[in-house]
C-alpha cells in the first residue's frame, strides 16, 4: 500500500501536531504508538476516561499525565468532528495547506524593495526544492526540528526584507542588522512627534505583534508542509525531480518573465549577502578607527588655521533635506528656483554675493547627523558606527578648527536636539541651544520643534547681537523642511516673531501630514514650499543682520526621500558661500563655483567629505598631519 493509499484508508488516524493524520507508513510513528497506548492497556475498561474526567493520571502515572489525557481527549474530539463533517474537514485541511504553501513560497521570492512586480512571484525557488528533499527524507523528530528551525529563519529573513523596503524607501539603502537598530529609537521619536505618544505606542505594539505573528505563521506553515511531504513521499519525490529539471533548464537557458529569472536563488542570495554585510560592517569599524586618527590638519598650530578668515563672523548652516531634486525636479524646481533667484537679487542689493556648487552627501532621505559630521569632519560618515567613532575622537572638525585658534567664540543653534548632545565637544561648540533653550512658546510643526525664522531670530537675540571681544563662529541646523512637510510655517514680520505664539494660527491653518505625505504630487509640492521657506528665512536673516564681516556657508544635509527625489536619485546637495567682503569669494575662485545661490548643472560635484580640507586650504591653513 502506498502512502497516499494508507492516508485514504485511515482518515481517522492519530493527529500530528499540525492537525494532519500521522503518516501510516512512517517507522518512527509505529515505534511511538506502543508507548502511547501502554497506559490504556494497563488500565481497566473505562479507567482511562475516568482518570481524564477527574483530572489525574490513569493508574497514578504522575503530574504529566493530566496534560497527556487532555491532549488525547482533544485528539478524539478533532477526530470525531472530522468523521461527522468529512467534506468540511477536507476543505479546511486542503485550504489551510494551500495557504501554507502560498505563504512559504511568497516568503522565498519576496523582493526587498517596495516596487513589486507580478513576475517576481512566478519564480521557482531552489530553496523550496532543497528544503523539500531534506524534509521528505528526515525521521519525524528531526524533520520537525528542521522544519521549525527553517521556518523561523525564513520568517526572520522575511521581516528583514520588510525592513529593507522601508530603508530603501526612506534612506536609499538596505537595513544593516549590525548597526541600524539604533535608528529605531529615532523612528520612535519621529512617530512621537507626528502621531503623539498614544499613537506611537499603538503603532509599535501593532508592529511588534505583526512581526511575531508573521514569523510564527511562516514557521507553522513550513511544519505543516513538511508533514505533507513526508506523508506523500513518492508523489513528493517525483514532483521535486520534475521541478528540479525545470529549474536547471531555466537556469541554463536563462529564461525570464518580464526580465525576472524563472529559476530563483533569492533567499540564499539574500542570506549570503547579509552574512557578508555583517563581516563588512565589522571590518569597516576596525579600519575606520585607524582612518579617523589620521588627520591632515590634526597637528596644525592654532595660528596656522584659517588665517584669512580672522575677524569674520562665520555661520555654517544646514538646511534639512535640501537636495538637488529641489532645484531640478519639474514639480519643485519652478518655485525653488524662483526663490533662489529672488534671494540672490535681494542679497546683491544688500551688498552680498554668493558662489554655489554641489556636494555628494554620505546619507540620503534621513540620518541628517551623518551628513553634518561628513561635511565638518572631512571623513566619509555613512553609518552609525563611523559616527560614534569620529565624534568620540580628537579628529579636527571644521567648526572646532575655529575654536582651536582661540580667536572665535563658538555656538550651536540646534532646534532639532531634544536631549543630551555630547557631540558638542567634537564640534568645538562652547555653547549649544537646544529645542528647549530658545524661549519658544509656539506650536511644533510636525517633527520640527520651531519655525526656521524663529530659530534664526532667537540666534540673533541670544548670541549674534551681543557685543563681544571676538568674532562668532556658529553652527545652525534649520529643520522646517523636515518630512512630512506639513504643516509648513510662513514668514511673518521679523518684529512680530516674539515668543513664537504668532505661529499658533499658522500651524492650525496648515495641512495635515497624512493628507500630504502619502500623495505623490502633494508631497513634492509641499516639500518644495518648505525649501522655499527655509531659504527665504535664512537669506532674509542675512540681509537684516549681516554686515561686512559676516560669512555664511549653507548647504543641504541630504536629498529628500525617494517619493520626492525619485527612485535612483543621486545624493547631491547644493552648497553656497555668501559674503560681502569680495576677498572671501576670491579665495575660492579656483573652485569654479557658479555665481549666485543656484548651482549650474555643470558646476563641480565633490564628495561632501572633501569640503573641509578644501575650505581650510583655501583660507590659508597649513597642513600638519597628526599620527594615525
Amino acid at each position: 500500500m502506498t502512502a497516499d493509499e494508507a492516508d485514504a484508508a485511515d482518515p481517522a488516524g492519530e493527529s500530528s501536531p499540525t492537525g494532519e493524520s500521522a503518516p501510516a507508513d512512517e517507522p518512527e510513528a509505529a515505534e511511538e504508538a506502543p508507548a502511547e497506548a501502554a497506559p490504556a492497556a494497563a488500565a481497566g475498561p473505562g479507567e482511562d476516561e475516568a482518570g481524564e474526567a477527574e483530572g489525574r493520571a490513569p493508574g497514578g502515572a504522575g503530574a504529566a499525565a493530566p496534560q497527556g489525557a487532555r491532549l488525547r481527549a482533544a485528539r478524539r474530539r478533532r477526530r470525531a468532528w472530522r468523521e461527522a463533517h468529512p467534506v468540511a474537514a477536507r476543505v479546511l485541511r486542503d485550504g489551510t495547506t494551500l495557504l501554507a504553501a502560498l505563504l512559504v513560497l511568497t516568503a522565498m521570492v519576496l523582493p526587498n524593495r517596495m516596487h513589486l512586480r507580478p513576475a517576481q512571484f512566478t519564480r521557482i525557488p531552489v530553496e523550496a526544492l532543497l528544503g523539500g528533499v531534506v524534509l521528505m527524507t528526515l525521521p519525524r523528530r528531526w524533520r520537525l526540528v528542521a522544519a521549525w528551525a527553517g521556518g523561523l529563519v525564513l520568517g526572520a529573513l522575511t521581516v528583514l526584507n520588510f525592513f529593507d523596503m522601508g530603508f530603501y524607501e526612506f534612506l536609499g539603502r538596505r537595513f544593516d542588522i549590525v548597526i541600524d537598530w539604533v535608528l529605531l529609537d529615532d523612528a520612535k521619536s519621529y512617530l512621537n512627534d507626528t502621531l503623539g505618544k498614544s499613537g506611537t505606542t499603538a503603532v509599535l505594539i501593532g508592529a511588534a505583534a505583526l512581526i511575531l505573528v508573521l514569523v510564527v505563521l511562516i514557521a507553522l506553515a513550513v511544519v505543516r508542509l513538511s508533514e505533507l511531504l513526508a506523508r506523500h513521499r513518492h508523489t513528493t519525490g517525483r514532483t521535486l525531480l520534475v521541478l528540479s529539471m525545470v529549474w536547471m533548464t531555466c537556469t541554463v537557458l536563462g529564461l525570464r518573465i518580464d526580465g525576472v529569472p524563472i529559476a530563483s536563488e533569492h533567499t540564499i542570495a539574500l542570506a549570503r549577502s547579509r552574512a557578508e554585510a555583517v563581516q563588512d560592517t565589522l571590518r569597516d569599524e576596525r579600519e575606520f578607527a585607524k582612518t579617523a586618527k589620521a588627520d591632515a590638519f590634526g597637528g596644525t598650530p592654532p595660528s596656522q588655521l584659517v588665517p584669512d578668515l580672522r575677524g569674520k563672523d562665520m555661520i555654517f548652516t544646514f538646511i534639512e533635506s535640501y537636495g538637488r531634486s529641489a532645484i531640478e525636479d519639474p514639480v519643485m524646481a519652478p518655485g525653488v528656483d524662483k526663490t533662489l533667484a529672488a534671494s540672490t537679487k535681494a542679497l546683491a542689493k544688500a551688498g552680498f554675493h554668493a558662489k554655489s556648487g554641489w556636494l555628494t552627501s554620505a546619507t540620503y532621505g534621513g540620518s541628517s547627523w551623518l551628513g553634518h559630521s561628513t561635511f565638518l569632519s572631512g571623513l566619509w560618515i555613512d553609518n552609525q558606527n563611523r559616527y560614534r567613532t569620529v565624534t568620540n575622537s580628537d579628529h579636527l572638525s571644521l567648526t572646532k578648527a575655529f575654536r582651536k585658534t582661540g580667536d572665535w567664540d563658538t555656538v550651536g543653534i540646534m532646534p532639532g536636539v531634544q536631549k543630551g548632545w555630547p557631540e558638542a565637544k567634537f564640534y568645538g561648540l562652547d555653547k549649544v541651544y537646544n529645542a528647549f533653550q530658545m524661549g519658544y512658546e509656539g506650536p511644533k510643526f510636525s517633527w520640527s520643534t520651531m519655525p526656521d525664522q524663529y530659530a534664526l531670530e532667537a540666534f540673533q537675540r541670544l548670541e549674534h547681537s551681543k557685543k563681544r571681544d571676538k568674532p562668532l563662529m556658529s553652527e545652525i541646523i534649520l529643520t522646517s523642511s523636515h518630512q512630512p512637510w506639513a504643516p509648513i510655517p510662513k514668514m511673518v514680520g521679523w518684529d512680530q516673531v516674539g515668543d513664537g505664539s504668532v505661529y499658533n494660527a499658522i500651524e492650525k491653518a496648515g495641512k495635515d501630514p497624512g493628507d500630504v505625505f502619502y500623495d505623490s504630487t502633494k508631497v513634492k509640492q509641499e516639500y518644495g514650499k518648505s525649501i522655499q521657506y527655509s531659504v527665504t528665512a535664512l537669506t532674509q536673516f542675512l540681509q537684516r543682520y549681516g554686515d561686512e564681516d559676516t560669512v555664511l556657508v549653507f548647504l543641504g544635509d541630504h536629498q529628500p526621500v525617494a517619493k520626492v527625489s525619485g527612485d535612483g536619485a543621486n545624493h547631491q546637495v547644493p552648497v553656497s558661500i555668501v559674503a560681502k567682503d569680495p576677498k572671501v569669494l576670491d579665495r575660492i575662485a579656483g573652485w569654479n563655483y557658479t555665481d549666485g545661490l543656484r548651482p549650474a548643472k555643470n558646476a563641480p560635484v565633490w564628495r561632501m567629505s572633501s569640503f573641509r580640507d578644501r575650505f581650510l586650504t583655501a583660507y590659508g591653513s597649513t597642513p600638519h598631519p597628526s599620527k594615525g
